[in-house]
């Protein structure tokens, strides 16, 4: 099947850069922690603004028009056009330099830095990497690297995550996994992709049980999460991988080991598998 890609016509993406701009407004703080079920945190400045909420800056706004079959954007702009039907979120790694405040003018710069091939268990794997640099006048707040995975449509999630385990937990913490949570987040995103909240195309089209947790909310939950067990204070860096998706339905568990100076982090679906794992350090 690799033969079927022309790698090196996608690599031709590697270098091309776009940019965005977004005013953290206090409506979208309001709307995010809602969605969180998150209070001020009296510890922090009040203009001070929950972690993660860089992902709801600045999102693409393609017209209706102009959506594929799955609800993203159509192939062939910023992204090379890679023909594997699913597009999923891997994983990534954040630098956390700044907090950034209620009123920041936030300047977001994204790089391609990479376009590679893999044969998997199921099939090929395409892998882009994103660079995006998110700066508020000339001070860096948040350097993101954004691991993309396309795939075909084959059922081996869960053969896939086969084998996978962590340690017992210090601290875990429930999280129900609603529809009204995924739709939520969704909106506060601009995320069109359908796998989060159209059940039938779910079913029907990609071969899910269910509805799929956001990559994106499994890391900001546990980010934050981290936060809490360190009494408030934000990491320098926060590293994630998706293994396994999570679907709607049932409560999943945000899990915390220590890991000598650092936090060990995973979210866990109603069984216990792992799904994403994590790291903070400070």
């Amino acid at each position: 099947m690799t033969e079927k890609l022309d790698i090196e016509s996608f690599r031709k993406w590697i270098g091309r850069e776009e940019s965005a701009a977004d005013i953290v407004t206090a409506e979208l703080v309001k709307r995010f922690r809602a969605t969180f079920d998150r209070t001020v945190d009296n510890s922090q400045s009040p203009d001070v603004v929950p972690l993660a909420i860089h992902w709801c800056l600045a999102p693409a706004a393609a017209p209706t028009a102009e959506l594929g079959p799955d609800g993203h954007p159509r192939r062939g702009g910023f992204l090379p056009p890679i023909p594997l039907p699913r597009r999923m979120w891997a994983g990534g790694e954040l630098v956390l330099s700044s907090a950034l405040r209620i009123g920041d003018c936030v300047q977001r710069v994204s790089r391609v830095e990479d376009v590679s091939l893999k044969e998997g268990r199921s099939g090929p794997l395409c892998f882009v990497t994103v660079r995006h640099t998110l700066s508020v006048g000339d001070r860096t707040a948040v350097v993101e690297r954004h691991d993309i995975v396309y795939r075909g449509l084959e059922k081996s999630e869960r053969a896939q995550a086969a084998g996978k385990s962590a340690p017992e937990p210090r601290w875990r913490r429930s999280v129900e996994a609603s529809p009204v949570l995924l739709f939520r987040y969704s909106a506060l995103t601009f995320n069109g992709h359908r796998i989060h909240y159209d059940r039938g195309y779910c079913l029907e089209q990609e071969g899910y049980p269910g509805l799929v947790v956001h990559g994106p909310l499994q890391a900001s939950l546990l980010l934050q999460f981290a936060s809490e067990i360190r009494l408030g204070t934000s990491p320098r860096k926060f590293s994630f991988r998706s293994v396994a998706p999570i679907f709607d339905g049932a409560a999943f568990s945000l899990n915390a080991t220590e890991a000598g100076p650092s936090l060990q982090l995973w979210t866990a679906d109603s069984s216990g598998r792992p799904a994403m794992m994590a790291e903070a350090s400070w």
